[in-house]
């Protein structure tokens, strides 16, 4: 029987990974929880699953929660995240926390030589070559969560990597796939959050509303299958049945299909290399089944631009990108800004940064640092007097 830990075990990925397990109870033990705020939801899975080590963010909370549960031990913050990850008895980690609070944590548990199952995907895009290197100093394992790289990665499975020629991640188009540029301007966050196809959490949604979630895929591809970002593909898949592609050298092109449930890509990731039933609904194969297929439209989601700008630009761009779409992001839920203004202020934020190679964590977490607080100043300022600014810097001096 395996030890798994799930961070972020309350969120969509963390609740879908505890219904898997419930189906595979004979196999894994859960061994440590980890959460952030919500604590009542936390309380009832360790009721449920009775682990040994758990975590949420705040004191307050971890203290309610050792009264309720004595003998647990309960941490928090990153420190805590990191006993949940690190545990003796854990084999194998679901990284499933949104943002760079992942970071450590799962880099830790890379050094552990611990199995990983990414769900967290800002942890390639921030610091991809440190999490490379422990990954090989260690011996450790990366298998991929998202439906996009998990695809790729049956794809791919018993393929020489030198055949490869593209990756095509499909997206949804989210919301907004069939909408003008005047409605996105308008776009209030209850519309943002109305995805389509998935449930997820809103920063998420979000991030999949502006299709940043497809730019940090592609960064995430780049190091979990050793390609190039001219390797990287993105098209739009409305129908969400193709989950991704990979197109090789003699022109041939495999695609995984399944059903839209992420219980689907948790269960491979959890059981690889075996697959056992899942208890879901199989795909409707036998029945009239229409597949389209569309190019992003770039003008419309520059998030889509900026990722690739940051990926080909390297070093610390890309740890700049997510820190500073995670504070536009959280700017916009707040309706502090408007959606098109996500797009702007990472963009600024990244013309403003001074790279640096990203090869120590305290580096990395130094340009997540500035890119917060230099995404916050842009976020106070209106969005009319920093476009005066810029067009004033542009314009180069008097004559």
């Amino acid at each position: 029987m395996k030890g798994i830990s799930i961070l972020g075990s309350t969120g969509s990925i963390g609740t879908n990974t505890l219904r898997v397990l419930e189906r595979l109870s004979d196999r894994f033990a859960v061994i440590g929880l980890g959460a952030g705020s919500k604590v009542d939801e936390l309380a009832g899975q360790i009721e449920r699953f009775h682990p040994r080590v758990a975590s949420v963010h705040r004191d307050e909370d971890a203290r309610a929660l050792r009264e309720r549960f004595a003998g647990l031990a309960i941490g928090t913050a990153t420190p805590g995240m990191v006993d949940v990850a690190t545990h003796p008895d854990v084999d194998l980690l679901v990284s499933a926390t949104v943002g760079a609070v992942g970071l450590v944590p799962t880099l830790r548990a890379l050094e552990a030589g611990k199995t990983v199952a990414l769900a967290n995907k800002e942890t390639l895009v921030i610091a991809g070559e440190i999490m490379t290197r422990a990954m090989e100093a260690s011996g450790a394992r990366l298998l991929p969560v998202d439906s996009e790289h998990n695809a790729i990665h049956q794809c791919l499975t018993g393929q020489p990597g030198k055949t490869v020629r593209r990756l095509w991640l499909t997206a949804s188009g989210g919301p907004f796939r069939n909408a003008s540029l005047e409605t996105m301007r308008g776009a209030r966050p209850a519309e943002a959050l109305k995805h389509p196809t998935w449930q997820m959490g809103p920063k998420i949604t979000i991030d999949s509303a502006t299709m940043m979630n497809k730019g940090f895929e592609v960064i995430e591809a780049c190091w979990l299958f050793g390609v190039r970002p001219s390797q990287v593909r993105i098209v739009v898949h409305p129908q969400s049945t193709i989950h991704s592609m990979v197109e090789f050298e003699d022109g041939s092109v495999l695609a995984q299909l399944g059903v839209t449930d992420m219980r689907l890509p948790i269960q491979y990731a959890l059981t690889y290399p075996e697959r056992l039933p899942t208890g879901l609904p199989f795909l409707d194969l036998e029945n009239a089944m229409r597949l389209e297929f569309h190019p992003p439209d770039l003008d419309l989601f520059p998030c889509v631009r900026l990722a690739y700008q940051a990926i080909e630009t390297g070093g610390t761009a890309p740890a700049v990108l997510n820190a500073a779409n995670e504070i536009a992001v959280a700017a916009y839920l707040e309706e502090r800004i408007g959606f098109l203004q996500i797009p702007e202020i990472i963009g600024e934020t990244l013309e403003h940064h001074e790279r640096r190679e990203a090869n120590d964590l305290e580096t990395v977490l130094a340009a997540d640092t500035w890119a917060r607080e230099e995404a916050q100043k842009l976020v106070a300022v209106p969005a009319r007097i920093r476009f005066s600014a810029r067009r004033a810097a542009h314009a180069g001096p008097p004559k």
